[in-house]
């Protein structure tokens, strides 16, 4: 439990700078150059993500119940996770009605997964791994509405980028329920 706790401190922490010390953010991003942080951040996040990969995969190996989910919630999480891919999708294609409402498709996106795992699997593990992700997307989705939007030189939002992002969404969604979740982590969504 230990290595996952060290991966999500190392990963959230460093998507947390925003959060809790812009003004240090600023200074290292004026001292580093643009690339050169986002270079040293992208590092520490990977470190961050493999810790949490293997030391969530070690924990569930050992891990206790913490709560038993009533099976009904297991289905809420396979309307909020598909809901979730298609705002994570949302933050990277043509910006669409979805983004622009939105305002932070990808946090939002990061906290219905991961309040639809919290639903769905009740070990001690999953509360830590996918518990941290929720208390970090409230927390920087709270910051970041209140941080001034920025004006954008961009085109008007597109009924493109929206169908684009239900789209893609919707088919990386299927796909991880139906396979690659399985393969990935060795448990079928649907069983």
């Amino acid at each position: 439990m230990a290595i996952l706790i060290l991966g999500l401190v190392i990963f959230l922490g460093v998507h947390s700078l925003r959060i809790v010390a812009e003004p240090t953010r600023d200074r290292l991003l004026a001292r580093f150059g643009e690339n050169r942080f986002k270079g040293i951040c992208s590092v520490l996040s990977l470190v961050g993500l493999m810790l949490i990969i293997y030391g969530y995969g070690a924990a569930r190996m050992t891990t206790v119940p913490l709560y038993a989910p009533p099976p009904g919630l297991g289905h809420l999480a396979l309307l909020l996770v598909p809901v979730a891919f298609v705002l994570v999708a949302s933050a990277y294609l043509p910006t669409g009605r979805i983004k622009t409402a939105v305002r932070h498709p990808m946090v939002l996106g990061v906290g219905l997964w991961a309040l639809g795992h919290l639903l769905a699997n009740g070990t001690v593990a999953d509360a830590v791994l996918f518990g941290s992700f929720l208390v970090w997307a409230v927390l920087d989705y709270a910051s970041a509405v209140r941080r001034p939007v920025p004006v954008s030189a961009g085109r008007a939002p597109s009924l493109r980028g929206d169908l684009l992002a239900v789209v893609v969404g919707l088919g990386l969604a299927a796909a991880f329920i139906l396979w690659l979740h399985r393969w990935f982590f060795g448990v079928a969504p649907i069983a």
